[in-house]
This record gives structure tokens, C-alpha cells and sequence, in this order.
């Protein structure tokens, strides 16, 4: 939405903000409480978190953020490169992504979509890194994809006490075993499927020298800026 906001044909307007907005927050909290009613426990319990995971939408960060105020955000920050070797895995015949609908891609197609797919990553992590700075420290985290894998324990830890949840080492401990890779049934996991790999580093391994070169091309300076 940002990327118009200043159209005057633009629905989305942020001269008109204060017409939409209200409006639009009404409906999101209509529809999704629609949703979760049938959810328990009960997700109007103000001790309740409803948590929204949306890497694929991620450039709606700060637009939700100014919907809800009060709500907290997760900035889950992971290698660029990893991210669009993910993608690539995803739109391969039979895949998890093909089953909704998304066209495999074809050798001959590969460079454009790796190209692209970077510029995606750069774009969606300089909304969220925006969304971050702008938002309340104290309803914010930012987690490492590769801290998570290492220290689960550490970090879900720190995730729940952001969060206003009762801290208790018992859960954490459950939540990071049922989640561990190692304890995913095999047909759930696996090239193709929503459950990868959990491991870092895997387009050294799938990425051509050009593929590579393109990559770096679009987001090297991001990847350096955030330390990989």
C-alpha cells in the first residue's frame, strides 16, 4: 500500500486515512473474529495472543500495526539467499505451492524467478525493518532465523515474555520438541513440502554461478547490511 499511498486515484490514499482506516480495522477485527470464534480458548480474554503468521504478506506489517495499536510484532529476519532457494523449492511439480495453484518454473525460467524473488525478499524486509522502527520497543522483537535454530529455548523464551505470556520452561520445552524437525513425521517434511530442511545455508548447494551472481546483485548490500 505504500508504494501508492500518494496516488490520488488510489482506494488507499493516506490523504483519506482517516475515512478508510477505521473502517478497514473493523472489518479485519470482524473477520477474523468471525474466524476464531470457533477457536479456543477464548480470543476475547485479554490474556489471549492471536498470532498471525504472514511471511508471504509481510509488507502489510505496519499497515496492521496502525490498524491495531496495541498489537506486538515478531520481525522474523532470515538469509535472503535461503529465503529464495525456499521459493524455488516451492515452485517445483508437486509441491506444496503447486497444490495452490503456483506454476512450477521451468529451467529456462529460474534466473528471472531467482532474480525476482531477491527483489521480493529486499522489498518485504525493508517494510518489516521500517514497520520495526517505527513501533512501540516494548511490543517488538527481532529474531534471527538462525538464533531461533540454535537457542529455541533462549529465544521462545524472550518471545513469550514480549508477549505478556507466562513464562513457563515446561511449555517452551514442549513447544520446541513438537516443532524440532528431527520430530516431524518424514511425509511431512522433505524437498516440496511446507517442512523443508531447518538448516541454513542450503543455496550453496542449489544455486548456479549466474543464479548466484543475480542474487547478490539485487540484495548483497541488504545481506552485508544485516550481517550475512
Amino acid at each position: 500500500m505504500a508504494v501508492k499511498q500518494d496516488r490520488e486515484d488510489y482506494f488507499f490514499n493516506e490523504r483519506y486515512a482517516d475515512s478508510w482506516r477505521p473502517a478497514l480495522a473493523e472489518f479485519f477485527k470482524s473477520r477474523l473474529g468471525a474466524q476464531l470464534d470457533d477457536c479456543q480458548p477464548n480470543w476475547r480474554d485479554p490474556a489471549t495472543r492471536v498470532v498471525i503468521k504472514e511471511p508471504g504478506g509481510s509488507q502489510m506489517a505496519a499497515e496492521l500495526l496502525a490498524l491495531e495499536p496495541s498489537a506486538r510484532l515478531i520481525f522474523l529476519l532470515r538469509d535472503g539467499r535461503d529465503v529464495v532457494d525456499s521459493w524455488l523449492d516451492a515452485y517445483t511439480d508437486g509441491s506444496w505451492a503447486s497444490q495452490d495453484g503456483a506454476y512450477s518454473v521451468t529451467p529456462e525460467a529460474r534466473l528471472a524467478f531467482v532474480r525476482w524473488q531477491a527483489a521480493v525478499w529486499r522489498y518485504r524486509t525493508e517494510v518489516v525493518a521500517a514497520a520495526y522502527q517505527a513501533h512501540d520497543p516494548q511490543r517488538r522483537a527481532m529474531v534471527r532465523y538462525e538464533e531461533l535454530l540454535a537457542e529455541p529455548l533462549v529465544v521462545i523464551s524472550g518471545l513469550l515474555e514480549m508477549l505478556g505470556l507466562a513464562n513457563d520452561p515446561e511449555l517452551v520445552e514442549g513447544i520446541v520438541s513438537a516443532e524440532a524437525l528431527e520430530n516431524v513425521p518424514d511425509e511431512q517434511k522433505g524437498a516440496g513440502k511446507e517442512i523443508r530442511r531447518a538448516k541454513p545455508g542450503g543455496w550453496r548447494e542449489h544455486f548456479s554461478d549466474d543464479e548466484l551472481a543475480a542474487v547478490n546483485a539485487e540484495i548483497g548490500a541488504s545481506l552485508r547490511a544485516y550481517g550475512y
